[in-house]
């Protein structure tokens, strides 16, 4: 059976990466986070005092992305991959809402989103790979033969995230992650390099409405008929 690219984009906190995983998983292809990438460089910003009140050291942070190498190792406890900066699994630290609040800006820079397209367009030369972010299938792979766009209202969203990191133990408020993803949304859909946009070509699944295992069946649905036809 034909192997394909599987491009999956969406707004922050509507279940792409868990379904994105479960995809992989179901059909044995390589799963990307795009957006733990990203996070991994605003981890570094952060770590580095690159931000100061704030406000981000673009100039700074452009000069240390030759020196920053990122990696997905398998995590043999929890059978999922973990995010490595330069040999170091930072995959818990780049989780939390200090992370979040960064995120967007340091995406919003060429320079980095440049290397990291480099990056993710060369894991997919194989093709057998499922990728989600916010630009996979208008920029890094606009010819992927199957484009979901997700989305869902942004209360929704805010709530989901809230529990995830409240179960995890962080001190946050509801009110403090629904600005967050609201000012990621703004900043994700107008920054002017490669903003956050559904392709033409791209199905919508809004999962406000929709629990875990629907989003996927109806992912899986998608994806044998486009694998089927191709």
């Amino acid at each position: 059976m034909r192997r394909i690219i599987i491009a999956i984009d969406g707004h922050s906190s509507t279940g792409k990466s868990t379904a994105a995983k479960q995809l992989a998983g179901h059909l044995d292809y390589v799963y990307v986070d795009t957006g733990a990438m990203y996070r991994a460089i605003a981890f570094h910003a952060l770590s580095s005092n690159l931000v100061e009140n704030g406000s981000l050291d673009k100039q700074a942070l452009i000069a240390a992305l030759p020196g920053l190498a990122i990696s997905f190792k398998l995590n043999p406890d929890t059978h999922k991959a973990d995010v490595y900066l330069n040999g170091t699994n930072i995959e818990k630290e780049i989780r939390t809402l200090e992370v979040s609040n960064i995120v967007s800006p340091v995406a919003e820079i060429s320079e980095v989103r440049a290397k990291l397209v480099e990056q993710q367009q060369a894991m997919g030369q194989e093709r057998g790979i499922v990728m989600d972010g916010r630009d996979i299938g208008t920029v890094v792979f606009p010819n992927a033969e199957l484009k979901v766009f997700m989305t869902a209202a942004p209360e929704v969203r805010a709530k989901r995230r809230y529990d995830e990191l409240v179960q995890r133990g962080d001190q946050v408020t509801y009110e403090e992650i629904h600005k967050n993803v609201l000012q990621r949304d703004h900043i994700d859909s107008t920054r002017e390099d490669s903003p956050l946009i559904q392709a033409k070509d791209a199905r919508l699944l809004d999962t406000s409405e929709m629990s875990r295992e629907e989003q996927f069946e109806l992912l899986k649905k998608w994806a044998m008929e486009t694998i089927e036809a191709s």
